[in-house]
């Protein structure tokens, strides 16, 4: 792929205080990762260009209206919906070459769904009830009219992994802008352009004022404790691994700004002894290939019913057998690469673990005869929810397969995990499967196949998965502060 008008042959700009600039750093290479070649360059930016950028964040926020006018917001988010959905061919290519992406996933969740997903967030703008009438009381014998407002909590820095690009700077820029924030975005060093070309547009055809997004592209991870440390930001927003959520609260502990932290997670698909277990298995199975693994929500531990494993063996490696992986650029694709050669290498390490620690690879985990990096679909069996495989985050293509004692047990080698993000239950009766969603430590769960990703729906997780939620109402009230005002009466 050679890059369109939105990357120009020179590489990608930095959008700094309403202007496309280059960066101070130069330019760094992106890679294609389902060939291994370079793509292009991106803006590299440098220590100045992040001051910069919370510079214009912060004098946008004190010195305009963006916080007061929720309808001229919502005017700008519909703006910048319809400037994506103009360019909707050309990011649906440099989202494929860049991420990684199979291109049938960009008319989901890789593409089209968070481009649309920003009108959901522009009608709350214009439709959330920011004054709430608490009535009239009379502490300490003062007769007092209350009322709850909400408003914007101030700058706002985004930090936002590589995997799915751009659905998770949507759903932080969506419901920022409609809360009334401004933002400084700094994206994976990975995924670039993705970034880039939102800011391109922002700048060229929105009316949203200079300052308000601000998006820095960098293979300089130390910019992003910069963004961290700040004293004028207000509040972090972060997307990643759970090590790095850790090292971002207790950065910004200092400054006491409060952090939103979505992290990572080893969900549990669960199926109970009277669903349908060819069905579960092979929806299981099919999910660990979806973009190669790479996505925290996805269910990467199958417990299923002890005197049903053998056939659960069976169906999960029959259906592991049979998606191969390839060009993410085909239409059939569903498994493409990983995001890059050191991603390879870490799946590659956990498979040496897992058969270290006596397990078997029941199909998969080679590298196929393809030129970028590709590892097959995998099936791990033969461990216990203890080992290392079957706690720890791999971010690949791999499935752990692990025999449960009842309902009750199940619920508990789901809960025997760090992180508490997502999963899944499938069973038929009813009551049965009631308790063990109710059972279950987990921010979402998903019931014989049902789908609880939309604007509208907040995510998030339990335990060391994060710290409050994204998306809906709730994602959007992350990003304002409650102000109590009480008039004497």
């Amino acid at each position: 792929m050679t890059p369109s008008d939105l990357v120009p042959d020179g590489g990608s700009q930095l959008l700094i205080g309403g202007k496309l600039t280059p960066g101070g750093g130069g330019v760094f290479t992106t890679s294609n990762p389902a060939t291994g070649a370079a793509l292009g360059h991106a803006a590299n930016a440098d220590a100045n260009d992040m001051d910069a950028a919370i510079a214009a964040a912060r004098t946008a926020f004190d010195t305009t209206d963006w916080s007061r006018d929720p309808g001229f917001r919502a005017t700008c988010l519909r703006q910048l919906r319809d400037g994506l959905r103009a360019h909707l061919e050309d990011l649906r290519e440099i989202t494929i070459a860049e991420v990684g992406a199979p291109r049938m996933f960009t008319a989901g969740p890789q593409l089209e769904g968070p481009i649309e997903d920003l009108g959901y967030f522009a009608d709350l703008a214009e439709n959330y009830s920011w004054e709430t009438d608490l009535g009239v009381a009379s502490p300490m014998g003062i007769k007092s009219s209350r009322r709850l407002r909400r408003e914007a909590i101030g700058v706002v820095g985004a930090i936002t992994p590589w995997n799915f690009p751009h659905q998770i700077n949507f759903a932080k820029l969506g419901p920022a802008l409609a809360a009334g924030t401004t933002v400084v975005l700094k994206p994976a060093p990975d995924t670039p352009w993705c970034a880039a070309v939102v800011g391109r547009i922002i700048a060229e055809e929105t009316d949203i004022p200079a300052g308000v997004v601000n998006i820095v592209t960098s293979d300089d991870h130390s910019l992003g404790a910069q963004l961290v440390t700040d004293p004028r930001v207000d509040m972090i927003s972060f997307t990643g691994s759970t090590q790095t959520g850790k090292s971002v609260m207790a950065a910004a502990a200092a400054s006491l700004k409060k952090v939103f932290l979505e992290l990572g997670g080893k969900s549990a698909f669960i199926v109970l002894d009277d669903a349908d277990l060819a069905a579960a298995v092979a929806y299981a199975a099919f999910g660990v290939c979806v973009h190669a693994g790479q996505g925290c929500a996805i269910s990467t531990r199958l417990l299923v019913p002890r005197a049903q494993y053998d056939q659960a063996v069976q169906v999960a490696a029959a259906t592991l057998g049979n998606i191969k992986p390839g060009d993410p650029s085909k239409r059939g694709t569903v498994c493409g690469p990983v995001i890059s050669e050191r991603q390879l290498a870490r799946v590659q390490r956990y498979l040496d673990i897992a058969e270290a620690d006596g397990g078997t690879i029941a199909v998969g985990g080679r590298r196929p005869d393809l030129p970028g990096w590709f590892i097959e679909p995998t099936l791990i069996t033969g461990l216990s929810n203890s080992s290392t495989v079957a706690q720890e985050e791999i971010f690949g293509p791999v499935l752990v397969l692990i025999p449960h004692d009842g309902d009750d047990d199940a619920v508990r080698i789901a809960n025997d995990s760090p992180y508490g993000l997502s999963g899944s239950v499938w069973g038929n009766d009813t009551e049965r499967v009631r308790a063990v969603v109710e059972g279950v430590r987990t921010g979402t769960l998903s019931v014989n196949g049902g789908i609880w990703y939309s604007a509208d729906a907040p995510f998030g997780g339990y335990k060391q998965s994060g710290i409050g939620r994204e998306m809906g109402v709730l994602g959007f009230e992350e990003y304002t502060e409650t102000k109590l005002i009480a008039t004497g009466c």
